[in-house]
């Protein structure tokens, strides 16, 4: 029992009277069950604007990249500012599930799988800009170290931007090995409960071979510590790179030595706003508000918050050594930033950066939900512009007042940045119905630590003996200690005659005088022989199997005694609500 305390001033991670099946029962269900109406208007709004986006690539590749909004002075803009974004949005992905692995921060369970697939998705993004910005994406194998036919053409090792090539790579392939994983366990999880054949295939062969025994979990835990200890470094590494870009140059505005930490947390920043835009919505379109909960969205906050006053610090400080410094180029180019002719994007950065996260100070603000996504989403426009402001007001007005001119993005530069952000969803959109959002596994292993269910037994000074066990998957196992399992389901009727009374009584008679017969088979788990059954036992329209309940469930588990689970697991109550509403 020690080994699961937990201090009772600390409140539950997982709302909720949860057993372990249910927590199992409650990840798989997006996956095994179809998507909802919701899932496919955003889906396909996501499809158009990749589409479109696409077509904008297609469009900039055949003809160049005079398409853009690009001139002699400004040659570095929207392209650039919309690949730092990328990269910095996927900063929060290594930090959730390497950082806090190390720190052992229990509250990273619920969340670190989807911020890790959101690492990669914006990674993806943030590459195509490079290759994109070319002109000629067919020659990018000209930026990798290798033997050449041009004799002394070869990559400059001195720069930052090869730097950048090396270390994105690097982040993108430690963040996938890191969130495979993860992922082991619950694809075994799935390949175990799927029913048809191909999906069991699939799952079994990407699960590698899981079986759960102790030697898999040994191994598990120490290849997940030593990728945490790999990533570490990454989460300063990369953005410090990324900054390189711009700090190793001379151009005022650049050239100044803030720009790695300040980046790396503007990063952190923009990627936990950006897993709290996600979270919001998937708590609540996959129903999984008792595993992300309001506290998961509240510390997500402290974080915004935090980092948030780290980035204000970096802007005070940046006006601070221009001024501090003497030189008047660097004076004039804050000064520009400030009251010249992109004074809105400054301020529109100021406001949404700097004043915005200050509102989490108060409790009843950072433990709101709405207000969470609208300041989650504030931030990261507010993040946009801040590079948007580093990159352009520092090039559209250089030494010479005469190449000075303005940058105004075209349709095509809009049209790809869309794209991005349509193909960023679509991948997200098409995770959440393929892979488990929540890490079970982990989830699992919280459980009687600050699970709901087990903090209410240990304060009423229960054992915790047992109650780990559940009716619906193994047999109730009767201990001569005083715990009482939470929830206990009545005994089922000793015979066929009176469970089918009992059963009836739930879901009501079938009248063939008055009702016409539905096709069952039109609900996913009932194939030509069950419908056979349950049309024997007296089950024939959809009214009747919508009104089922765990009660009901289990009834027709044990009179047909044909797979049972799979009406509670395929949810056939819920599929015939929806044909009835339909």
């Amino acid at each position: 029992m020690a080994s699961h305390y937990e201090a009772p001033i600390r409140r539950p991670l997982v709302t909720g009277e949860k057993s372990y099946h249910d927590v199992t029962i409650d990840v798989a269900r997006p996956v095994e069950g179809k998507a909802n109406k919701a899932w496919w208007i955003v889906f396909s709004i996501a499809l158009v604007a990749f589409l479109w986006g696409i077509g904008c690539i297609i469009y900039t590749v055949s003809t160049g990249i005079g398409v853009w909004g690009l001139n002699k002075t400004v040659n570095w803009a929207w392209d650039i500012t919309n690949f730092v974004w990328w990269v910095g949005i996927g900063h929060a992905g290594t930090l959730i599930s390497a950082v806090l692995l190390l720190f052992r921060q229990k509250w990273r369970m619920a969340i670190n799988r989807s911020a890790e697939a959101m690492t990669i998705f914006s990674v993806v993004q943030a590459g195509l800009f490079p290759i994109i910005h070319m002109g000629r994406p067919w020659l990018a194998y000209w930026v990798l170290p290798i033997p050449n036919q041009f004799g002394s053409l070869w990559v400059n090792f001195n720069s930052p931007l090869l730097w950048d090539v090396f270390a994105i790579s690097t982040y993108l392939s430690v963040s996938l090995v890191f969130w495979w994983t993860g992922l082991l366990p619950d694809f075994a999880m799935l390949r175990d409960r799927a029913v048809r054949p191909f999906q069991k295939k699939i799952y079994a062969l990407v699960s590698f071979g899981w079986s759960g025994r102790a030697k898999d979990w040994q191994r598990f835990e120490e290849v997940s510590l030593v990728l945490a200890g790999l990533a570490t470094p990454l989460v300063l590494s990369v953005h410090t790179i990324v900054s390189f870009d711009f700090a190793t140059s001379v151009i005022p505005g650049w050239h100044t030595t803030i720009f790695p930490p300040y980046f790396v947390a503007g990063a952190v920043f923009s990627g936990f706003a950006m897993v709290n835009t996600l979270l919001i919505i998937m708590r609540k379109v996959c129903n999984l508000e008792d595993y992300i909960t309001v506290q998961h969205i509240e510390l997500m906050n402290i974080v915004i918050m935090i980092t948030g006053s780290i980035v204000g610090v970096a802007y005070i400080t940046e006006l601070f050594i221009a001024w501090y410094s003497g030189v008047e180029f660097e004076q004039y180019a804050f000064l520009n930033r400030a009251t010249g002719p992109y004074w809105w994007a400054y301020w529109a950065m100021m406001s949404c950066n700097v004043f915005s996260p200050q509102f989490m100070w108060f409790k009843k603000l950072r433990t709101s939900i709405m207000f969470s996504f609208f300041i989650s989403i504030v931030v990261n426009i507010g993040m946009w512009f801040e590079r948007f402001v580093i990159i352009v007001t520092s090039l559209h007005r250089d030494y010479l007042p005469s190449s000075w001119s303005m940058f105004s993005p075209t349709f095509v530069d809009i049209g790809i940045f869309i794209g991005t952000i349509g193909f960023f969803f679509v991948l997200f959109l098409l995770y959440s119905r393929t892979f488990p959002v929540i890490a079970q596994a982990e989830v699992k292993t919280i459980l009687k630590s600050s699970g709901e269910r087990y903090k209410n037994i240990r304060e009423r000074g229960d054992s915790l003996a047992g109650t780990g066990a559940d009716v619906r998957t193994s047999k109730p196992v009767e201990f001569k200690s005083t715990a009482i399992i939470a929830d206990k389901p009545k005994a089922l009727p000793s015979n066929d005659e009176e469970k089918l009374n009992s059963l009836f009584e739930g879901i009501g008679k079938f009248d063939p005088a008055t009702q016409t017969a539905d096709d069952l088979k039109i609900v996913n788990g009932i194939g030509p022989k069950m419908e056979e059954v349950l049309n024997s036992i007296g089950i024939y329209t959809f009214l009747q199997v919508s009104k089922m309940t765990k009660k009901e469930y289990d009834l027709l588990d044990s009179i047909t005694g044909s797979f049972p689970g799979r009406a509670e697991r395929d949810d056939w109550s819920g599929q015939a609500k929806n044909l009835l509403n339909n």
